[in-house]
């Protein structure tokens, strides 16, 4: 089998192609730039894309193909500027648009339709919930990411009208060593200067690399499954707990933790912008779908997931 993989360069893109090529899956990886690709494991290789057409790869997709679309620019990249919002809302949307283009063309030209569409989408969806339970059946919120998760989503959504089974991947804060949120997190406190941010008593949906490699390859296998998949470890923590254990694992308490005393909103907020939004938010979100399809997580608490990723 084959898996065309979209945004294959990023932190997700990269560890979900090293998998799927050790299985034994054709993995492709499209890039806007072969240079940041890298060298490839066995069985990945890459192709280039312009991120916007279907141009260059349409002839990879057929019956024994899957597409997983993860292209977008990181949310986490920088302040959250008036053009900066927009290139973090174009690069979805107008990706994803490409992706179902590309889709119609094959089964235009070839009368053959890709087995899957795995479509990237955060849980940011649902907007900030306070302590409420977030299941995959609930409304989107309000704010600038829920508007672009929205969008994100709608902008493959007509290829479900051509029977191709798409699945929607709402993803939590990915916790990895090589990149993303945790290095900036454990940072402070290495330090011995960590903190809660905010309150600390805000829910953080968070799930282990191995986790969300390993459910997104158990979503392209499993042919039932389609629509959205909250991809999220089933024991969320608040910001406080996240810290507490961060500070055990890494045996670098933070006098600031143990005395309760965190960075203010306010601060945080004029450090930030309005991308402080993403930190302070609090999601309860748990991922029922994937437990009642039977996902068998190896990293439920953050604990074993922050101790397997700093065990040495």
């Amino acid at each position: 089998m084959r898996a065309v993989i979209t945004g294959g360069s990023g932190l997700i893109g990269r560890a979900l192609a090293r998998n799927l090529g050790a299985a034994g899956y054709d993995a492709v990886v499209l890039t806007r730039s072969m240079s940041r690709v890298g060298p490839l494991p066995p069985g990945v290789r890459a192709q280039e894309w312009d991120g916007l057409t279907s141009k260059g790869w349409v002839q990879l997709l057929d019956e024994e193909t899957s597409i997983v679309h993860l292209a977008g620019e990181g949310i986490a990249d920088g302040r959250w500027t008036d053009d900066r919002k927009r290139r973090i809302r174009e690069s979805r949307v107008l990706s994803g648009k490409a992706v179902s283009e590309a889709i119609q063309e094959a089964i235009r030209e070839a009368t053959k339709k890709p087995r899957a569409l795995l479509q990237a989408s955060a849980v940011g969806y649902y907007g900030p919930r306070g302590d409420e339970e977030i299941l995959e059946g609930q409304p989107p919120g309000r704010g600038f990411l829920a508007d672009v998760s929205v969008a994100w989503e709608a902008s493959t959504a007509e290829v479900e009208a051509l029977g191709v089974r798409r699945v929607i991947l709402r993803t939590g804060v990915v916790l990895a060593r090589e990149g993303g949120a945790l290095p900036r997190m454990a940072l402070p406190f290495k330090l011995m200067a960590g903190a809660p941010l905010g309150s600390g008593r805000q829910w953080l949906p968070w799930i282990h690399m191995a986790d969300e490699v390993g459910a997104i390859r158990f979503l392209l296998e499993k042919d039932d499954a389609q629509g959205p998949f909250n991809l999220v470890a089933p024991k969320p923590v608040t910001n406080r707990e996240l810290g507490d254990v961060l500070g055990r694992v890494l045996r670098r308490p933070s006098p600031l933790q143990a005395l309760g005393l965190g960075v203010p909103e306010p601060v945080f907020r004029v450090m930030l912008g309005e991308m402080a939004d993403a930190v302070l938010d609090s999601q309860r979100v748990l991922p029922s779908r994937l437990l009642q399809l039977g996902y068998p997580f190896r990293f439920p608490d953050v604990e074993s997931a922050l101790r397997d990723l700093y065990r040495d």
